[in-house]
């Protein structure tokens, strides 16, 4: 038996895609490198845009169509946020099709429930139960698609109920992982080569230890940066609000720590913040901005922005294009609000901003953030950077593609043997979106830093909603 996992979402899906990976294997499936050889065929949704919940309709036509040219007819699970959210509905919207739908909180008992359905088709299973326990596994169980990095969460769920936002619904009130529990998965990342660890979590510097009164997220950092073999810390993504001064202190002088902070800003009102609860103020999160950049000078910033939320006016949208250049983020994820199941939003605030109105306004700050991002990538033409390999080019096989500590993604000619390593890179060129370097003359490959592990065969697919 083999299957194939497609994740469409965030981090947080894209490491719960490799956890049902890890438990299917550890029950005698194999890895299949497409959908098109697979007896289980597993989506992964997210249900955060409209957009992302839609793909997941399309990509049932798809495998079902596949199914009939192949003459296959794999198992077909549907797993994640828009699982959880539509239950037994998604069965009507895509009749025939779905053998099984897995909760958010249920992802532990995927291996048992493709199992029944083996012996028994007849009808669909639908599990999208919350008993809402601490988001645990079992350690080793974990199979890391990726090399050199590994995610590892620290809280499921989320308690802020921000009116846009569907993740209290889908994935539950705030639970905190224990830190030794966090210690230990790190530590077995690193023990399996990755250098780069990332903490997950919706509101992740909210973190709390349950099993230590005195750890709290600055504190789990500085613990996580004991830990041998890890070489660079990430996490994602803290809330404005809970960005503390111990916070911006432990950035700054934790070294493997690294300086790049995703702050979710989301509108530049303050008028829309309110009806948002985001809890902030434009003003309060300008400030915030300039507390980090005076702490950690070369810090580099991104966020999220929703476009056309409802009762945006022109005004308010001006807000926006001054805050963002005001900010200089180095990179930003924009999106046209839609309207999500059972938000406060939804139930409460009419959508009235015309679609056409929505596509005006986005192209414009997406237009203004490419200025940012290419001007910003300008100033480091002729700079030397560390730069952590992840993957060869989908392009060109003798490019190699990485991250330097601030996330500014680099492509560079070089063996695929240094995939895991960091590297030195001097930056030559630079794009909107990436730049393009070269490892300087007489840089021995990797020097000091030890080799990534080869990844295993591919048997997930990740999509960007």
């Amino acid at each position: 038996m083999k299957y194939f996992i497609e994740t469409y979402g965030c981090q947080m899906n894209v490491h719960d895609s490799e956890r049902m990976a890890g438990l299917l294997e550890q029950s005698g499936y194999d890895p299949a490198t497409s959908d098109r050889e697979a007896d289980l065929v597993v989506v992964n949704t997210c249900s955060v845009r409209e957009r992302a919940e839609e793909k997941l309709y399309t990509r049932l036509g798809e495998i079902r169509e596949m199914a009939r040219e192949t003459g296959r007819d794999p198992i077909v699970a549907v797993a994640g946020c828009v699982a959880q959210q539509e239950g037994e509905a998604l069965l009507t919207r895509s009749p025939g099709i779905i053998d099984l739908i897995v909760g958010t909180q249920r992802v532990k008992m995927l291996p048992m429930l493709v199992a029944g359905q083996r012996d028994d088709r007849r009808s669909p299973v639908i599990d999208v139960t919350t008993p809402y326990d601490e988001p645990s596994f079992p350690l080793g169980i974990t199979r890391r698609a990726d090399s050199a990095k590994a995610y590892v969460t620290i809280i499921e769920g989320c308690n802020d109920f921000c009116t846009f936002c569907v993740v209290p619904y889908t994935r539950g009130h705030e639970r905190m992982r224990p830190k030794a529990e966090i210690l230990r998965e790190v530590a077995d990342a690193a023990a399996g080569g990755r250098k780069e660890v990332q903490l997950l979590g919706q509101i992740v510097n909210h973190y709390q230890a349950p099993d230590d009164p005195t750890c709290d997220f600055p504190a789990l950092l500085e613990a996580v940066h004991e830990i041998r073999g890890i070489e660079r810390i990430r996490f994602a993504s803290p809330h404005p609000r809970h960005t503390s001064d111990r916070l911006i202190a432990a950035v700054r002088d934790l070294p493997k720590v690294c300086k790049h902070l995703h702050l979710p800003v989301q509108s530049g009102s303050s008028r829309m913040l309110a009806l948002m609860r985001r809890r902030y103020t434009r003003e309060t999160y300008l400030d915030t901005l300039q507390k980090i950049r005076e702490a950690i000078p070369n810090v580099q910033l991104s966020t999220d922005m929703i476009i056309g939320f409802p009762g945006e006016t022109p005004a308010d949208f001006e807000e926006t294009l001054t805050l963002t250049e005001a900010a200089r983020y180095h990179s930003m994820f924009s999106f046209k609000y839609s309207e999500r199941p059972n938000t406060l939003a939804a139930k409460r605030l009419p959508d009235d901003v015309p679609e056409e109105e929505k596509t005006r306004r986005i192209v414009a700050v997406q237009q203004l953030q490419r200025r940012i991002q290419w001007s910003l990538h300008e100033q480091s033409v002729g700079c030397t950077v560390e730069v952590l390999v992840d993957h060869t080019s989908r392009r060109r096989a003798w490019e190699l593609s990485g991250r330097t500590g601030g996330n500014t993604v680099v492509n560079f000619p070089g063996d695929p043997n240094l995939v895991g390593r960091i590297v030195p890179v001097t930056i030559r060129r630079a794009g909107p979106n990436s730049v393009w370097g070269e490892m300087p003359d007489g840089a021995p490959p990797g020097a000091g830093m030890s080799p990534g592990v080869a990844a295993r065969g591919a048997a997930t697919r990740e999509v960007r909603p």
